[in-house]
């Protein structure tokens, strides 16, 4: 395992020496310490530990929700100072006003990021083209309450790559979605992302959606103070087949390699009071 990125891959995003102390009525609380990690254009990097180890701290700090208490973050050669069009976020909750439209949610993002440059048309065309990205242009017309969770987490994809973002930042974006919701909609976000080509970090709590998405695996050590473990490099060839990689050696030495992290060397203890 290694946590070098390799020799040839340009550094797309780079946080270089981040800590995250927040000031709470109990006091101060050191959420993260020494992050360095970088991320190659076109990567698709997973978040993974235990509840806890700060790891939608680091995607919030990457967002430019939060800033860092110390230490920079860069994105494309320039520092992460707060949220910009060039970083989407897909949270767990779609966050779909639901008084609008499929369609009028996307655009809402769509205006935001080109109104200045383009007409009513152009608009328009982009807020449908994305949302037959993600398979939903068949319900541009229906307002939130009107479809199912996995096809609200759809919208909310089709309405950060509306942005044409330079980076998809993802927090459990399938979490609350039932396990064949959530696997269709992995599949669906493998085809995108190979489309797209867009440069991903992902928080998730799930080891077969790491391994099943990832190039690398970011492996975060349990909180208080929770820093970057180690880095797994997965090289399992793309496109990739989740039947098919159900029996892949390397897919099972992987999934072992960090499901072994998680709950052998940093087993998360819980607390009991004496």
């Amino acid at each position: 395992m290694t946590t070098d990125q390799p020799a040839h891959a340009p550094d797309f995003i780079k946080v270089e020496n981040a800590e995250m102390v927040f000031e709470t009525k109990k006091g101060r609380f050191h959420a993260l310490r020494d992050i360095q990690l970088s991320v190659a254009q076109g990567e698709f990097v997973t978040l993974i530990g235990h509840s806890g180890c700060g790891k939608s701290t680091l995607l919030n700090l990457i967002a430019g929700l939060l800033n860092p208490t110390s230490g920079v973050l860069l994105c494309d050669r320039r520092e992460i100072a707060a949220p910009g069009p060039e970083r989407a976020v897909v949270f767990q909750n779609h966050s779909l006003l639901p008084w609008l439209t499929c369609a009028e949610n996307v655009h809402l993002a769509v205006e935001r990021v080109f109104a200045a440059k383009e007409n009513k048309a152009q608009l328009k065309a982009r807020t449908l083209a994305a949302l037959e990205l993600v398979g939903m242009g068949h319900a541009a017309a229906k307002r939130p309450h009107e479809i199912s969770g996995g096809m609200k987490q759809r919208v909310g994809i089709a309405r950060a790559l509306a942005m044409e973002p330079k980076v998809l930042l993802m927090d459990e974006p399938f979490g609350a979605l039932d396990a064949l919701t959530r696997a269709h909609l992995q599949d669906e976000l493998l085809k995108i992302v190979a489309r797209t080509r867009s440069t991903v970090v992902m928080v998730t709590h799930d080891v077969d959606e790491a391994v099943l998405l990832s190039d690398r695996i970011v492996m975060m050590t349990n909180g208080p103070a929770a820093t970057i473990g180690e880095i797994l490099p997965i090289t399992l060839p793309r496109p990739r087949n989740r039947v098919a990689l159900a029996e892949d050696s390397t897919y099972v030495h992987c999934r072992k390699e960090v499901l072994d992290f998680l709950y052998t060397r940093h087993g998360h203890v819980e607390k009991v009071a004496a």
